[in-house]
């Protein structure tokens, strides 16, 4: 099974012997540390240096800036401090946006550098404002209208990535001699098989539940289709796999599946019974080709017990630990899902988006360690944003297969233009042979052969 590390082992590199940056600060707040341990990452080779000794920034001879509230040298790089990340307490902050480069931007501060990029940063990826009492949506979750990204028309952008260009570019007109980090795009597909078929494989009370239902609706085509089915004469319509395992030979993409295995079927958990030997084997067989992980069931939320009986059962048919996670329906609250997940030793997960619509939750296109803002500290849970997925445009936005294609089209282009990671969220039963998704699997196709 291919190992997510092998993708990012940039964050497991050792550190080779470059100039490096120095940065002061006042007091090393775990804020702090966590934020500039990713953006270092993000920008130099080996990171950013830290000390909060000043005698000994005042004496240091190379690159520095300056993160307090006072200047102290006059060849710094000075960032004027927001208060954000010396905080002890999640509080309310008031935020002014303004536009800086052609984008948007907060924490403005009367520094070298227009705004705290560093706090302005953590503000976003930490989630910090999904902490304080909120708005839920239909589903219970955190509703995207509460969010800042969404009020102020930048949900659509990677901004997070977007400003760390301009501050490298500043970085190197200011600190000509540093060597910065080269980045590399690249394109994670994932697909989420939430219902494996559409008419096969369930068991006799479902069959003759979806039987009465088309009969009730008078579509009789629905029953003809069903009955040629489950007699073999005819391909189930959520059964994309083969078409999908040929996609991905030819574009020689290595795309991540997770699997739904509630224990018992509920209104959103609606898979096949993982005890079904079809199941197993479908899963035993992306097991040969990807890397797999869990969907935690809508029942799992509620329910500890019911996420660790969903990794033992994927985990016993992998034969090996399960560390890749993505929530069903995308249903997280902060702190306590990720806390779950982690308890459970889940490394990996890319639950990071909204499932009401499109666009970056966290403002980033870049995997990331969570911060747990409750316990101050952060995690060893790397999470990877997702930007697009094909059912937030289908049942929440609206859109037809080809604006679908063209919003891909959009998300795809800002991730690589910030060299970005585009991770893309895609259902088999959208690329099958159902009506009810016609042209989906052509408009998929069109984006992997133009790309």
């Amino acid at each position: 099974m291919c190992s997510l590390l092998s993708f990012w082992g940039f964050y497991l590199t050792v550190k080779p012997n470059i100039p490096t940056l120095l940065i002061f600060v006042p007091e090393i707040t775990p804020r702090v540390q966590y934020i500039l341990d990713f953006l270092g990452k993000e920008i130099m080779q080996q990171g950013f240096e830290l000390t909060s000794d000043k005698k000994a920034f005042l004496e240091y001879n190379k690159s520095c800036i300056n993160y307090s509230t006072e200047r102290l040298r006059t060849d710094e790089l000075f960032i004027e401090a927001h208060p954000l990340l010396f905080q002890k307490t999640i509080i309310p902050q008031e935020i002014t946006c303004f536009d800086v480069n052609g984008y948007k931007a907060f924490f403005k501060t009367n520094g070298d550098y227009p705004f705290d990029i560093f706090a302005a940063s953590f503000y976003l990826i930490s989630r910090y404002e999904e902490y304080f009492p909120h708005k839920k949506d239909s589903y219970g979750r955190y509703a995207h209208e509460n969010a800042l990204a969404f009020r102020e028309g930048f949900l659509n952008l990677p901004l997070v990535n977007i400003w760390l260009q301009y501050f490298k570019e500043r970085l190197k007109q200011h600190f000509p001699s540093l060597v910065f980090k080269s980045s590399s795009f690249l394109l994670l597909p994932t697909y989420d098989i939430d219902i494996a078929w559409s008419y096969k494989h369930k068991g006799w009370w479902r069959q003759l539940g979806g039987f009465t239902r088309s009969i009730l609706k008078g579509d009789w085509k629905a029953v003809k289709d069903r009955i040629a089915v489950l007699r073999g004469k005819q391909k189930d319509p959520f059964d994309a796999y083969g078409w999908m395992n040929q996609l991905h030979e030819k574009k020689k993409l290595r795309p991540y599946y997770f699997f739904l295995l509630a224990e018992k079927n509920g209104r959103y958990d609606k898979n096949i019974s993982p005890a079904k030997k079809a199941m197993k084997e479908l899963i035993s067989d992306h097991l040969i080709r990807y890397p797999v992980g869990i969907h935690p069931s809508w029942q799992s939320g509620d329910d500890e017990r019911l996420l660790q009986g969903e990794i033992t059962q994927l985990s016993a048919i992998n034969g090996n630990p399960i560390v890749s996670s993505r929530q069903h329906y995308i249903r997280f609250a902060l702190p306590e899902t990720f806390r779950k997940l982690i308890a459970n030793k889940i490394g990996f997960d890319f639950s990071m988006g909204y499932g009401s619509i499109n666009g970056f939750r966290a403002s980033v296109a870049t995997p990331f360690y969570w911060y747990d803002l409750n316990a101050e500290t952060a995690t060893n849970l790397l999470l990877f944003p997702f930007c697009f997925m094909e059912a937030n445009s289908f049942y929440e936005q609206h859109y037809p297969p080809q604006q679908a294609l063209e919003e891909m089209r959009h998300y795809y282009k800002e991730v690589k233009q910030v060299q970005g990671t585009f991770i893309m969220i895609w259902h088999n039963s959208f690329l099958g042979t159902d009506k009810l998704y016609e042209g989906w699997k052509e408009a998929y196709e069109t984006f992997m052969n133009e790309i």
